[in-house]
């Protein structure tokens, strides 16, 4: 596991594989997929399900409105559900070479763009950011397991808005065909659509870069490498301008964060799902604070605390890239990873962050076996096993409009990291 510098995106076994399906009817659960966020030692390995399937046929627009990017919540590979996704434009820096990425999951646990390198156009071609003589390469861990890749400078573009010239990864880029050994022992490999189940990850979680100032003077292990003309790679520091880095910090406006505005979901599920992903707090008309309560998250991994019968979890998080709300709950049935009971329940909890203040908030438990056979591919009442902390998955975010502020960055209600519902 990754030392903890950020906020993890541990889709319990959810975000980095491209959101946790799980349960009956070959679905699995996903974590996080979010490149960038240390994995969770909590977090179930994903199982085989089903077949590879490539994305389903349910594209995202471009979006028309500034700093406005459409989202959605549809099918994904491997019967996967509570998968939210975008697309992306990554350009040639500088150029009007570019191409556009769809199904790319949202993920609020992580930080960085990460995309696989058999979804960009042979005639796209992106720099190698160097290591020394060498090139730069990166391990992401997630809570389903490990996304290994170069690191290369692009142009992102969402919503009119440039994030210029960025590290971002490309994963399993043949340029860095070994995969180094700590890596690959984190966990399975999300190396393709088939385990990745999206063509990429986009992390805009409250930090700036994916691993910050513990690897700029220190080359710490399963995070950047140097890598020979041989594809040998080796541990290696980062500074912090070469770092995979979250591309709305890069943004000249509505750069202190992202708003997260879906719609309220029956129990029972619902097919698609579309919502807003809205760039800035406070900046503009669109994304203004409110009555929000605002919860600050810690400094150096963006954790709140959640107490929940009778328990406190001091390592909570509030992730779209988990498929499911996980956390320990040994009164409820469990189906696999997931939890069942024979009726939904209600629970509640209150989320507190560092600067003291609480949130209350209810929440359903649904029974994974009947969520996983229905045709449905939103649930905002799955939810699964969790060895410790609290995570607020994807059904969190339903029928809420959810802010996420970056570190240090200014807004209304101070600077981030913290989260505001």
């Amino acid at each position: 596991m990754k030392p903890i510098f950020f906020l993890p995106s541990l889709l319990l076994v959810c975000t980095a594989l491209a959101a946790c399906g799980g349960g009956g009817g070959g679905s699995t659960p996903a974590t996080t997929t979010g490149a960038s966020t240390p994995s969770a030692a909590n977090a179930p390995p994903a199982s085989a399900s089903s077949a590879a399937s490539s994305p389903s046929s349910t594209t995202v627009p471009q979006s028309n409105t500034p700093n406005v990017q459409p989202i959605v919540v549809t099918a994904a590979p491997r019967l996967t559900r509570n998968m939210l996704t975008t697309s992306v434009t990554v350009c040639q820096p500088g150029t009007d070479n570019c191409t556009t990425i769809d199904h790319i999951q949202v993920d609020t646990g992580s930080h960085g763009l990460r995309i696989l390198a058999s979804a960009m156009p042979a005639s796209l071609v992106l720099a190698a950011v160097a290591s020394g003589p060498g090139v730069s390469g990166e391990c992401a861990v997630f809570g389903g397991g490990y996304a290994w890749g170069a690191v290369r400078s692009a142009d992102v573009r969402m919503a009119g808005q440039l994030a210029a010239s960025i590290p971002i990864q490309l994963i399993a880029d043949p340029s860095v065909p070994t995969v180094p050994a700590d890596c690959a022992g984190s966990g399975p490999s999300m190396l393709t659509l088939d385990t990745l189940r999206a063509n990429g990850i986009l992390g805009v979680g409250v930090f700036a870069a994916d691993c910050g100032g513990a690897c700029v003077n220190t080359a710490l292990p399963r995070w950047y490498y140097r890598c020979d003309a041989g594809g040998a790679c080796s541990p290696a520091t980062q500074a912090l301008a070469q770092q995979v880095v979250n591309p709305v910090s890069r943004f000249p406006l509505d750069n202190n964060g992202v708003v997260i505005d879906l719609p309220a979901i029956p129990d029972s599920g619902a097919l698609t799902v579309s919502g807003s992903m809205i760039f800035g707090i406070d900046t503009q008309a669109n994304n203004t604070l409110g009555s929000a309560g605002v919860l600050k998250g810690n400094q150096q991994t963006g954790y709140v605390t959640t107490t929940s019968g009778g328990q406190t979890s001091t390592q909570s998080y509030l992730d779209t890239g988990s498929n499911g709300l996980f956390y320990r709950d040994t009164q409820l049935p469990q189906c696999g990873y997931w939890y069942c009971p024979s009726s939904t329940q209600a629970a509640s909890a209150t989320i507190t962050g560092t600067n003291g203040a609480s949130n209350a908030v209810t929440f359903s438990i649904g029974n994974s076996r009947v969520l996983f056979a229905s045709s449905n591919n939103a649930f905002d009442s799955l939810a699964g096993m969790a060895s410790s902390g609290f995570g607020w998955g994807l059904p969190f975010f339903f029928g809420r409009r959810v802010y996420t502020a970056i570190a240090s960055r200014a807004t209304s209600a101070g600077p981030g990291p913290y989260y505001a519902f």
